[in-house]
Formats: C-alpha cells, structure tokens, sequence
C-alpha cells in the first residue's frame, strides 16, 4: 500500500539522500518503476534540457551578432573595467601608466631636441652659454625619467625644468592632470572590483535538490536557503521563476517563458530572517503554474525553476543576489528536508551536514494539486494524536542523548516527567526495528520533546 502510494520501493523506514548523483537516482526511481519487465515504457523519456541558469548563479547564456560591440563597451569605459578579471585589468592600467610616460618622455626630449640641449659643450670644455629647458637631460633615456619623476612625483630633485621654455612647463602640468587622472581612475576602479558584493553570492547555499511534500495539508515546493557567514544579509528576500517553452494561442513559440512561483509575497512570507537555514515554501494552488502536475507527470516534465536570494551584504550596505535553479529531474517527490537546527544548553547548532540531505514520507498523494482539489482528498488525520513520532522527532531525541551522555544514547521509554516523580530509562538505538518497536510501547500524552520546537 505504502510502495504504491510513494510510486517506489522503500528499503529502509527513511531514504536518506545524501549526494546529488543519489538524489538523480531516487527522482528516476520512478520511471524505472513505470517500466515493465518486457521493457515496454508507460511513459515518454524526458527531454534532455540546457541549463538556463547554472547551479553556480552563472547565466548559461551566449550573445551572438552584437553590432558596434567594442563602441557600446568603450562607452562604459569602467564597468567594462570593473567587470574583467583581474589579470586583464592589472595589463590595462601597466601599460596605461607606460604609454603616458613614454609619451611625455619623448615629448621633452622633442623639446630638448630642439632647444639645442642635447648638443655637445663647446671645444675646450667652456661653459655652454645656452640655458636648457630641462637640466640634465641630455638623451631619450634622461627624458624617459625625467617623465617618471615628474607623474609620479618622486622629485629626486637632479633634473628639473626651467623658466627658458614656457612649451616645457606647459608639459609639466599637462602630465601632472593626466597623472592625476589615471590614478583615480585606477583606485576607483579597483576599489569598486574589491568591494564588488558578488564574491558574497558564494556563502549564500542553496540546497541541491528541491521537494514537493505535503505541508498543512496541501502540496508544497520546497528548497533550502543558507548563509555561511555570521555577518547577516539585510532585507533578503526570495522569488522563484518557472522557465519552460510555451506556445501562444495564436501558434507563437516561446523557448524561455518565465512565470512567477508565489513563494509569499502577498503576505511577506518571501522576506526572509536568513540567521539559520530556511526552507522556502511554494504553495501548489490554482494560481501556481505546478497545479496540474502529479508524480507521473514530473517524471516527464521539461522545465527549470530559477530560485533567486537578494539582500544587503551588512558589511558595504551594498546589493548583492545568489541565483541557482533546479530541473525537473532534481525535484523529489515525497521528500522532506533533514532538520538542521537543534538546540544546545546556551546556544542553538545548525548542522550543515544535513543541510542537502532529505528523507522519504510514506502517505504522500502521487496525483496532482488539481485532482487532489477535486477529489477533496484529506492527507493528514485532524487533529494529529499528541505524540504523533516523526523522524524530526528522532533526530531531536538522538541529538539530546548525544549531548548529555556521549556513552550512551538512549530515549524515554514510558512513564511521566521528572516533576511527575517518574523514572527515566534509556535503551540502544540499534535499527529501524527498535524505532518500530519503541513507537508502539510510547504513551500518547506523557512526553514532551524539549527540542522539538527549534524543528
């Protein structure tokens, strides 16, 4: 009964997904499962689909054909700047400071040339009765440096200019705006790169797989956002986006239509307190483009979903998105998340181990949101018996014994609390069968799970 409802074969009470190439097995269980002995499929193979936009954030996306490419970059001189790597930029602006000075360089050494500077004293070793522009440059080298002192201001204080040619002086001074200006064109622009919030995107985690399980009774998309860092992101906000091919009515064919997954925006649900890990809701109702879409249908569907994390970075106050998306095959149906948070003594543990980590729910519909609107289906029992044990549960009551005897690992076998003046027992958690033992000997209203509130 459970194995026809989950659409495939539980070999243990949770299936525990821990890597991606896993989650791809567990979300092809069930077209291997639709296939009969003889080989002969119940259902057409999925397309194979590009990556719109890569798990990285990276927009899979090439531009062909530009016209007046290199004019329209030019033009934007420094985002152009800003935007290429390092090794390039650091060539830009090596050989912008080297052109100027030899630009300048040859400049006074023209001036020089033609003052008559550069000639030989005269015959005897007589004082020269020709006052030069520049003192001491007597060859392109002397210019070259006396170029590089001037821009850079190093003032070694040998050579100088003099009153004797105003042309010089005006050369001075055009060199020392034209100095002026690549410096701060140069600091502004590596700054700018430094303090760029995009290097932020890569402790911002999404989960590798996203689930479709019942959450308050309806059917709900679902993926895990995480921040590695303690410094928060300000004002973050999630939105999801259904990228698919669509054909008009009018026999129009969209290769990348985009439509909205409401992940709460009406109520503000969708800002988020991102401290700890969060995992965002999608409700499936009649609005959402995943309303007419069962466990068979996914198994062939051709669509990505692009999940989208913006917010300020607390640091530089400054913008900063993470982008991922999942296809159709990397979504698993009738999976839960594993918890992350438990609480200690003084403080709360996110456990980023299980962060990408999901298990299997037994009772999950294979139909649709649609049929099961329809069919007025009812998923859960109302209301919930009191001590209704679930694998957060476990978690929550192995994670307490680990912390308060590293020996022994154990859970409350019966009896009440101890202001009730009952007694405490612990038994090994040897295997699944010991659980399926220990959940039928559990009183109904006698526990209280001191941890299950930070799940």
């Amino acid at each position: 009964m459970i194995q026809r409802a989950m659409g495939s074969i539980r070999v243990n009470r949770y299936s525990i997904v821990s890597t991606e190439e896993d989650g791809h097995k567990v979300s092809a269980l069930g077209s291997v499962n639709g296939h009969s002995r003889n080989g002969k499929g119940h259902a057409p193979r999925r397309k194979h689909r590009n990556r719109f936009v890569k798990k990285n954030g990276q927009c899979n996306v090439y531009f062909a054909n530009l016209s007046n490419k290199s004019q329209r970059y030019m033009a934007d001189i420094f985002t152009t700047c800003v935007d290429t790597r390092w090794r390039y930029m650091l060539m830009i602006f090596s050989a912008t400071f080297l052109v100027s000075w030899l630009f300048f360089g040859f400049l006074f050494w023209c001036i020089a040339f033609f003052h008559g500077d550069l000639n030989a004293p005269a015959v005897g070793g007589g004082p020269s009765l020709l006052k030069p522009c520049i003192m001491h440059v007597n060859s392109f080298l002397g210019a070259f440096l006396f170029s590089v002192e001037t821009q850079t201001t190093i003032g070694y204080g040998f050579r100088c200019v003099t009153e004797e040619c105003p042309l010089a002086i005006m050369a001075v001074v055009v060199q020392s705006i034209v100095g002026c200006v690549i410096d701060s064109f140069m600091i502004g622009t590596i700054m700018a790169k430094m303090a760029r919030p995009k290097k932020r995107a890569q402790t911002l985690l999404f989960s590798h797989h996203a689930v479709i399980s019942v959450r308050d009774g309806k059917l709900c998309l679902m993926w895990r956002v995480g921040n590695l860092r303690r410094s928060h992101i300000v004002e973050a906000h999630v939105r999801a986006q259904l990228i698919k091919p669509y054909m008009t009515e009018e026999g129009e064919y969209l290769p990348l239509d985009q439509r909205d997954l409401n992940v709460g925006y009406d109520v503000g649900l969708d800002r988020i307190f991102l401290v700890s890990p969060i995992i965002i809701v999608h409700e499936i109702d009649e609005e959402s483009p995943l309303y007419g879409i069962g466990k068979e249908e996914l198994e062939t569907e051709n669509f990505e979903i692009v999940v989208i994390l913006e917010g300020m970075v607390e640091a530089t106050a400054m913008t900063t998105q993470a982008r991922s998306s999942y296809l159709a095959s990397e979504i698993l149906w009738g999976h839960r998340f594993e918890p992350v948070v438990f609480e200690e003594k003084n403080h709360y543990k996110v456990d980023y181990s299980r962060f990408h980590k999901t298990y299997e729910v037994a009772g999950t519909p294979c139909c649709s949101a649609r049929e099961l609107q329809e069919s007025k289906m009812t998923i859960l029992p109302s209301p919930p018996p009191p001590s209704a044990f679930c694998y957060e549960n476990e978690l929550a009551l192995v994670s307490q014994d680990e912390d308060e005897d590293d020996d022994e690992v154990g859970v409350v076998l019966g009896g009440s609390t101890k202001e009730e003046g009952g007694v405490i027992q612990m038994m090994d958690f040897g295997s699944h069968l010991d659980l399926e033992r220990l959940q039928a000997t559990l009183p109904l209203d006698t526990i209280s799970y001191r941890r299950e509130s930070a799940i």
